[in-house]
């Protein structure tokens, strides 16, 4: 499906009715979102893949009774670094000189110059500069799911310090962001599947700038 088309396709199904997603199409998705782009290339998030019944009960429960967390085939949840440090960009620069072959200290100036930007602006500024990049990699998960014919409902209205106890994400330094159910329609009982799409009309929402 070409993506314009995928796009007129996918809306956020409200109902999902329980069918299992293939395995090679949620790798798609995934394989996607991790080639996002993301500030430095410092990828500051993780995904977490949820296909356990139980854990699914208690994300919904805390989501505000989202009926589309539980019949998802999977539910994926982006959880961003709760801050930055001088040894977490270092990792991400070591793994980039190794794979790139290139001399050992090849990306000092750079990672010293991006801390020094980095450290004076605080932990609050760290999370929410981090889960502005987890929001890139979602937004184009949903781009992939839809060319997959994969319905993705995208998800902030849950509680995010309960899911982080579910997932025990504060042991790794992570805050979850955001939550992406994946499955299919349940188009009989899904008020949403039929109504029009409706955005802005292109001369609002471009302006050329000559």
């Amino acid at each position: 499906m070409a993506l314009i088309d995928a796009l007129k396709w996918r809306y956020a199904a409200k109902k999902m009715n329980g069918q299992t997603v293939p395995q090679e199409k949620v790798d798609y998705i995934l394989e996607a979102a991790k080639l996002a782009p993301s500030s430095s290339g410092l990828q500051p998030y993780k995904i977490f893949v949820i296909t356990n019944p139980e854990l699914k009960e208690k994300i919904r429960a805390v989501g505000f009774d989202q009926s589309q967390i539980t019949d998802a085939s999977h539910v994926l949840v982006w959880a961003a670094w709760d801050g930055y440090s001088l040894e977490k960009i270092s990792a991400v620069f070591d793994r980039t000189i190794a794979e790139r072959g290139i001399p050992a200290d090849a990306m000092d100036e750079y990672k010293n110059r991006l801390w020094g930007m980095y450290e004076p602006l605080g932990q609050e500024w760290h999370a929410n500069h981090a889960a502005k990049q987890a929001y890139i990699s979602f937004g184009i998960a949903i781009a992939a799911a839809a060319e997959q014919a994969v319905d993705a409902t995208p998800m902030e209205g849950f509680i995010p310090a309960e899911v982080d106890k579910l997932l025990n994400l504060s042991e790794l330094g992570l805050k979850s962001v955001l939550v992406l159910p994946l499955g299919y329609r349940d188009a009989d009982n899904d008020w949403l599947v039929n109504l029009k799409k409706v955005r802005t009309p292109e001369d609002e929402f471009i302006t050329e700038i000559k």
